[in-house]
């Protein structure tokens, strides 16, 4: 019997091609004879021309990459600064109350965010009549501790909506838990909103978000306090349970 033959693919030409690195070594004139498409109209190209293309296209998808790498860097940098400079206004925050307010205006002037607005519970008694410890229903509180991370998306009728000045302008948002610290429960929310409904969508990174949330938790944690260690200069002590009035 005569044995089949296979005919020979385009595969097994590349295969052969691909581990017979000397083979143009050997047949040098068809570097010069084989005529190949240019991959841009019907002009054939020679096998030198043909690779001399295909990498100046894989330089030029590299200086893209590296292009993007620059502007993403830079990007990198300027919420860093901003990040910076918002951190460095609540450190300067000399009363506890003004936190929120200064929390929220800061992200609205320093990251460009149309609306932000900030509740706290659990605050300390001589915080529970202000702006920021009112009007926070137990279904509002239940659902923040749901959260392990922001939310980003649409408008959906949040209560944390109507903690906004302009509540019909939020079309997407971004609701962030607060805690005191890594781990510890949620004490607040913070609501940022945008008139453009891409602004916030689900499925985008949320580490920056996460930063905002700790740096603002760690701020608010003066408004729980029950009291203030002083030094001792001689002078009398504060009666145990006292909350210094420089701290409010």
């Amino acid at each position: 019997m005569t044995p089949t033959e296979h005919p020979i693919t385009e595969d097994d030409i590349a295969n052969f091609l691909a581990n017979t690195p000397d083979f143009f070594e050997r047949h040098a004139e068809l570097l010069a004879t084989v005529q190949l498409s240019s991959g841009h109209g019907t002009r054939a190209v020679s096998l030198q021309e043909r690779q001399a293309g295909m990498l100046r296209e894989k330089i030029k998808g590299l200086e893209t990459r590296v292009v993007d790498m620059i502007r993403h860097g830079q990007d990198n940098v300027l919420i860093a600064d901003k990040m910076q400079r918002w951190t460095r206004r609540l450190l300067q925050v000399a009363h506890a109350r003004d936190l929120p307010g200064v929390i929220a205006d800061g992200i609205v002037s320093d990251f460009q965010i149309p609306q932000a607005a900030i509740k706290v519970w659990g605050v300390n008694g001589i915080f529970s009549d202000e702006a920021f410890a009112i009007g926070v229903s137990e279904d509002a509180k239940i659902f923040a501790t749901s959260l392990t991370t922001p939310y980003c998306g649409v408008n959906s009728g949040f209560e944390a909506v109507n903690w906004l000045p302009e509540p019909d302008a939020a079309l997407s948002l971004a609701l962030i838990p607060i805690r005191a610290a890594v781990g510890e429960p949620v004490v607040g929310l913070m609501v940022l909103a945008s008139p453009d409904a891409e602004r916030f969508q689900s499925g985008m990174g949320t580490d920056f978000l996460e930063r905002l949330g700790e740096l603002a938790g760690a701020a608010l944690s003066r408004l729980r306090s029950q009291g203030t260690t002083r030094p001792n200069t001689g002078g009398a002590t504060p009666p145990a349970g006292t909350l210094d009035p420089a701290a409010t």
